[in-house]
């Protein structure tokens, strides 16, 4: 990126070493996962408010839906306004509290462990090998990020420093990650949900405020997680996206997407395990190494060959994470039929 300026962005990169097929095929990697993790936001809000207000449910017109599927409703709803709005520079700031937010919930659920009588005594399954391949994709899930550091490294006024500040946010992450993994498995063992928050006494001060702040996290992230996608959408249609009345029903139609596939798919951990399995993977390993060897060319044997061996691990993993993933959605939803 140094050497050519023209390059700014992941798609970019995937350009530079495959052309307009390499272009398109990163952009679609983006945008299908940033579709999806938008859709985890409505699913993980739906299932911590109907752990709060369990007795929650809407009769419209004789049909009665229940509370899970009502309030992943009235979220996307909520959330609806923002997407409409074109400036997004408020809730940047907003999503941007996101790191205060982690702490806060970090530290909310170890109060609950150490100070509200949880404890950390519980024991589970210490190693499940049935569970690798979702544990694998959902840890690589957890770090998906790769494709906007590009973008945050073209828009950094001091962009010596991008190392360190990559290395400072991976530190954070996994220190984070760690923990709240630590403080599920000895808090709850094997009984541990797909998200801590469900596990957690409802009438505790320090779970109410670990539930809440999780519900708006999600909230002031949408919005902008969406945009990618919202603009992408737009630009299909190059004739008619600067009416604001098509930019609205575009935008609507895309959150209803959302809320159709959350009612559709309401597997939080699955969803996710799929998103890391095989977008996350992809995204994040496997074409940025094929575009390093590709740009760099095939000049160190050993660096090649460490490289090619990363490309096979993370095509395994991609393969029996997905497979893996499909087969829990599958036969949850068959479940609930």
């Amino acid at each position: 990126m140094d050497v050519d300026s023209t390059i700014r962005t992941y798609p970019d990169i995937a350009g530079r070493a495959f052309g307009n097929i390499g272009r398109n095929v990163a952009s679609i990697l983006m945008y299908t996962e940033l579709y999806m993790v938008v859709t985890g936001f409505l699913i993980l809000e739906g299932d911590n408010l109907h752990n709060l207000f369990p007795d929650m449910e809407l009769t419209i017109g004789g049909l009665t839906i229940g509370g899970r599927e009502s309030f992943i409703m009235i979220v996307a709803l909520v959330i609806l306004p923002s997407v409409w709005v074109d400036s997004l520079s408020l809730l940047s700031y907003v999503s941007a509290s996101g790191v205060l937010a982690s702490a806060i919930i970090l530290v909310s659920i170890f109060w609950v462990g150490a100070a509200d009588g949880i404890g950390f005594h519980h024991k589970g399954e210490l190693l499940n090998w049935s569970g690798i391949p979702s544990a694998a994709s959902l840890y690589a899930f957890c770090y998906c990020a790769h494709p906007v550091f590009p973008t945050v490294y073209t828009s950094m006024k001091k962009r010596h420093h991008f190392s360190k500040v990559l290395f400072l946010c991976f530190l954070c992450s996994t220190i984070c990650y760690s923990s709240m993994a630590i403080f599920g498995y000895t808090m709850f063992g094997s009984n541990v949900k797909s998200q801590i928050t469900l596990n957690l006494p409802l009438q505790k001060l320090s779970s109410k405020i670990a539930i809440y702040t999780t519900l708006v996290n999600p909230v002031a992230k949408y919005a902008l997680m969406l945009m990618p996608v919202v603009n992408a959408t737009e630009s299909w249609l190059p004739g008619y996206n600067k009416r604001r009345s098509v930019k609205l029903l575009i935008r609507a139609t895309l959150v209803a997407s959302t809320v159709i596939f959350a009612l559709a798919v309401p597997f939080f951990a699955h969803l996710m395990s799929l998103v890391g399995a095989f977008l996350s993977i992809t995204a994040s390993i496997i074409v940025p190494c094929l575009c390093y060897l590709k740009i760099s060319g095939f000049h160190r044997v050993g660096e090649v060959v460490s490289i090619v061996a990363v490309v096979l691990l993370s095509v395994l993993v991609v393969i029996f994470g997905t497979y893996t993933s499909l087969e829990q959605i599958i036969k949850d939803t068959s479940a609930g039929l």
